[in-house]
């Protein structure tokens, strides 16, 4: 059977479970899984080939691996990109994609509302490297406009933004970023390319933690950066030679996942929605912060470059910590960890884990107060849900 084609025009329910399969002369009816760290050559002068690129054809598992090819060109197909190049973890995509584009002395403008370990990453490890960032509010493109330099070479930006959902408008960035040279990252995560397609919007390059919906069931890490492959080509350089490698069995079971994102995150998104409005109504919760409902601050946004509000809901307890700890604590069916995307709902409170390494300033300014607290809707009957929160509710 030849390799699945996936400029036919297929939907994207077809392309998350055929697109980037290649079957062995065994005829496999499932994904193969390669576990294997090196490949055999017919003869020297197919290694010397092989080596230098003048041969396509894999060569050592570091770089290049049939099941982890499958996955790229799946997930490049669902984001409508040319090209993927997987690695080990979201944050090892994120590092990847900058230190591939970016040298000392350059500069990244980046939304202040970021995942903590990200703002670690651009605060306190690229500085080391002479790379600069000036984080500036997530909805306000003046303000990015306002922080170019003449050494900037990225914005970089996560929209929904993590845990306030915040909505930063990818096509009103990536004209002022082009404007001046620009290259726009994008990271995808909260909405995956069911929801959203940021290369449509306009962004250069679109960042994946796999880890998250695309496996979907909390099972593997995993990260991928989608783009142009003029573009993907300088991350691939990079991760050949840093190693920040997907393995071909996380690659394997990220595939499986793939083929039930978009029934999983609609579901999600469909309950999300369901359980934001019992919390907007609830008299122990302040606020609530869901793109899907009219009091969200980018909701029209929100309408207008993603399909729904995603499966991300965010709240503040009335009170403060010790009242967000007491939901959190009398949780017994919501997994109290910090993961994401996964079928079963998960809890956390923002201030003091994804964001707790983080200062109390950079909080202050990414509105992520005491009692906040990050809800990542799963496939469980919502009543059930509502009836877990409701045991800590009851006690503040």
């Amino acid at each position: 059977m030849p390799k699945f084609d996936a400029t036919l025009g297929y939907r994207p329910e077809t392309l998350a479970v055929r697109a980037g399969q290649e079957r062995s002369q065994f005829g496999e009816h499932a994904e193969a899984l390669y576990l294997t760290s090196s490949f055999v050559f017919q003869s020297a002068a197919q290694a010397a080939k092989r080596f230098s690129g003048e041969e396509e054809g894999n060569v050592y598992a570091r770089f290049s691996n049939p099941t982890v090819t499958m996955f790229e060109e799946r997930l490049a197909a669902l984001e409508g990109a040319e090209d993927c190049v997987a690695t080990a973890s979201g944050m090892s995509a994120i590092m990847a994609a900058v230190l591939a584009h970016l040298k000392q002395g350059d500069h990244i403008v980046a939304s202040n509302s970021l995942f903590g370990a990200t703002v670690q990453l651009f605060s306190n490890i690229l500085s080391r490297t002479g790379i600069t960032t000036t984080f500036v509010s997530h909805t306000d493109p003046a303000a990015w406009e306002a922080a170019i330099r003449p050494e900037t070479k990225l914005f970089f930006l996560e929209t929904p933004s993590n845990p306030l959902t915040e909505i930063a408008d990818i096509r009103a960035l990536a004209a002022i970023a082009h404007a001046k040279g620009i290259l726009v990252a994008v990271d995808n995560c909260f909405c995956t390319p069911i929801l959203q397609k940021p290369l449509e919007l306009g962004a250069d390059l679109v960042i994946h933690s796999a880890t998250k919906y695309i496996d979907g069931q909390g099972r593997v890490l995993g990260g991928a950066v989608c783009g142009p492959k003029k573009l993907t080509e300088e991350v691939f350089k990079y991760l050949r030679t840093a190693g920040p490698t997907l393995s071909a069995f996380n690659a394997w079971v990220l595939l499986k996942g793939l083929e039930t994102l978009k029934l999983r995150v609609e579901a999600q998104a469909a309950n999300a929605a369901r359980l934001a409005v019992w919390l907007e109504a609830h008299p122990k919760v302040a606020r609530v912060f869901y793109p899907g409902l009219p009091s969200h601050p980018q909701h029209e946004l929100a309408r207008a470059q993603q399909k729904n509000g995603g499966g991300i809901v965010s709240f503040e307890v009335k009170g403060g910590r010790e009242q967000a700890w007491t939901v959190v604590d009398h949780c017994q069916l919501l997994s109290i960890t910090a993961n994401l995307g996964d079928t079963k709902t998960t809890i956390t409170h923002p201030a003091s884990t994804t964001h707790g390494r983080i200062s109390p300033e950079a909080r202050a300014a990414a509105g992520i107060n005491e009692g906040l607290l990050r809800i990542a809707v799963g496939l469980e009957a919502v009543e059930d849900l509502q009836a877990d929160l409701e045991r800590g509710f009851s006690l503040i």
